[in-house]
């Protein structure tokens, strides 16, 4: 069976990591069609906006991409392009599973955490008012009649958006992943004994929620006193559901037990579609020089597959990258300062190790 997937190769490192995963994942054996598209700065360059209306057609197309770290241009008129992304195509789910590969450089061990994020609100809704706007005096003198708090004039303002009906669907993918993938326990960190009226209709939600997975054990536990759990004993945890915002920091914080965003997989989903792409972004200063580790975005090459139904050609080319990263021999410098190889030499060895397991 052959597989219509929209490519993005993306900007900066983008096209280095994105062309290498493309060519792991046709040595697996599996048949793609490529559907070439592009956003952000190279899109801005070609076509005046940072996100074309013919790349979005072509994912609402083909309901799966494979897509590399892009860039947000200057005055292109998105915050950023992912972000927009994930709103216009409701990718409301961010996957993204941390595991130690042997061969790792890090302190931690028993690190495998899924991190699920919700991705269309919170303070990313992009709501703000400046300084000193007129919208934004109007907003503090609603407050001040509202609440009677009298907020400083010189105040910029965001609105933080936490709904019942995206926090639902969050957490019931949360829940849903653990229970089709063998996980034990669902938590979900928050500051509802601060925040009582956003966090917590988040919590209240994640626990009406938890009701209907008995299967499943429920923890909730505060932001603050999450993040020292994760450094001291990430191994408690298990899937992590998230709003928006704390799950971009805890993202990385997770990234950084398992040796580093270059090993950070992930996905952006709806109902119907998928984005994958790695954790990290697109670091314009190493564009060109075959310097950047693409395991991250090979690793969301094998969540593309698992989501394809190619599970086996999926574990053959998990396998060929833990192997490789095991060795050691032909990683990059993030995993081998004294000795390391290029981008293309990585993909070269995974190649190899995929002929040498067979098909």
């Amino acid at each position: 069976m052959q597989h219509k997937v929209t490519f993005i190769p993306g900007d900066g490192i983008g096209p280095e990591v994105a062309g290498a995963t493309q060519r792991v994942l046709e040595a697996t054996g599996v048949q793609f069609q490529w559907d070439d598209v592009v956003i952000g700065s190279q899109a801005q360059d070609m076509f005046g906006t940072a996100l074309p209306q013919t790349a979005l057609e072509s994912i609402r197309k083909n309901r799966v991409a494979l897509k590399g770290p892009v860039s947000t241009p200057i005055g292109s008129g998105f915050r950023s392009v992912n972000v927009a992304l994930r709103q216009k195509l409701d990718l409301y789910a961010c996957l993204r599973p941390y595991k130690i590969y042997p061969g790792t450089a890090t302190i931690y061990k028993d690190v495998d955490i899924v991190v699920v994020r919700e991705n269309t609100e919170d303070l990313y809704a992009g709501i703000e008012f400046a300084k000193d706007g007129l919208r934004t005096k109007e907003l503090l003198d609603f407050v001040f009649d509202a609440t009677g708090e009298r907020v400083k004039e010189d105040s910029a303002v965001d609105l933080r958006l936490i709904s019942q009906a995206a926090s639902k669907r969050i957490v019931k993918f949360a829940f849903d992943y653990a229970r089709q993938n063998s996980r034990r326990k669902v938590t979900t960190y928050h500051k509802a004994n601060i925040l009582k009226f956003s966090d917590g209709l988040f919590l209240d939600i994640a626990r009406e929620v938890a009701k209907e997975y008995p299967d499943i054990e429920f923890t909730d536990v505060l932001l603050d006193a999450a993040c020292m759990q994760l450094v001291r004993r990430p191994e408690q945890f298990d899937v992590i559901v998230l709003p928006n915002f704390y799950g971009d920091f805890i993202s990385d914080l997770c990234a950084g037990l398992i040796g580093g965003l270059g090993l950070a997989p992930g996905a952006n989903m709806g109902d119907d579609m998928a984005v994958f792409e790695a954790a990290h972004g697109s670091v314009p200063k190493y564009a060109g020089q075959n310097k950047a580790n693409p395991m991250a975005m090979m690793l969301s090459g094998v969540m593309m597959l698992q989501y394809l139904g190619e599970r086996n050609s999926a574990e053959r080319l998990g396998k060929a990258i833990a192997e490789v990263i095991a060795e050691g021999k032909n990683v990059t410098y993030d995993l081998n300062p004294d000795n390391p190889v290029g981008t293309s030499q990585v993909a070269d060895a995974v190649v190899e190790s995929l002929k040498q397991g067979g098909k």
